[in-house]
């Protein structure tokens, strides 16, 4: 699944396409993503131009003209290219926008796990956004908000970071990654931890999440690019899918097991 760091990446790929450029037209080719595409909304924002474009945990929101937004996720399996008009359309793109510059923004998403929505009104009331907590680097994500919300959780201190609305964009990459960078099991409970390993745990999120930003998220499956590039975050890996490898820092064999149905790794001599 696309992350923070890969919804990121799109974001800033996208940015200096789509900023300014006036929608000629809609056109959906699938309307059956997540939840149904309304058939009406090619013609609710043909003609409008295009404000901004902005990220809200693994959200990407393009504000119109008119202060109404479309709000676009990225699914399990999504991407966002901007391509010229002549290019051939793939077997999953389901969507295109038709910009005044001749270009094309185009979603494919092979599990048709994305969606797209027109929000009238302000975005962040609507209820896939209203609850998210803060995000992971911005000063509203640091130990003394983070701290306090530990002392009575008996969850995994990873299921926890991996909560939506304790803090967006902490996917199950990033959460083993930067458990690994602070030092902490992912299996301990979130209440036994220290306020400085709190502090710790912040920081390392931030770190391992600024870098992943900084080489283009991580190559993984059908992610690519806002310019068809995949990222190349994977080969920094310390951790993650290197189950049985020899840890990067001591050498002891990584460990993994199922922990809140998702894949985690750990090395249990740099953890504890």
């Amino acid at each position: 699944m696309p992350e923070l760091p890969e919804v990121e990446t799109t974001c800033r790929g996208l940015l200096p396409h789509v900023t300014g450029r006036r929608v000629r037209g809609l056109t959906l080719y699938e309307r059956r993503l997540r939840w149904p595409v309304p058939a009406s909304l090619p013609k609710e924002i043909a003609g409008l131009s295009i404000q901004a474009l902005s990220r809200r945990a693994k959200y990407l929101l393009l504000r119109l003209e008119d202060n109404s937004h479309l709000l676009i996720h990225l699914g399990m399996s999504g991407s966002l290219r901007i391509v010229s008009a002549d290019t051939p359309r793939l077997k999953h793109d389901h969507y295109e926008l038709e910009l005044d510059s001749g270009q094309l923004l185009r979603f494919n998403d092979p599990r048709r796990f994305g969606s797209l929505h027109r929000l009238v009104g302000d975005p962040y009331s609507h209820p896939l956004l209203r609850a998210l907590g803060p995000e992971p680097l911005s000063t509203d994500f640091s130990v003394d908000y983070l701290w306090p919300k530990l002392r009575k959780r008996r969850v995994a201190i990873k299921s926890l970071i991996m909560n939506a609305n304790i803090v967006v964009g902490v996917g199950n990459i990033y959460a083993s990654e930067a458990l690994f960078l602070a030092g902490i099991r992912p299996g301990r409970q979130a209440r036994g931890l220290t306020r400085e390993q709190t502090a710790r745990l912040v920081t390392a999120i931030q770190t391992v999440l600024a870098r992943a930003i900084k080489v283009g998220g991580t190559t993984l499956r059908d992610f690519v690019g806002a310019d068809g590039k995949p990222g190349y975050f994977r080969q920094q890996l310390n951790v993650y899918e290197r189950a049985g490898d020899p840890c990067r820092q001591c050498e002891t064999p990584v460990r993994t097991r199922v922990l809140g149905q998702r894949a985690t790794y750990w090395c249990p001599q740099c953890q504890q």
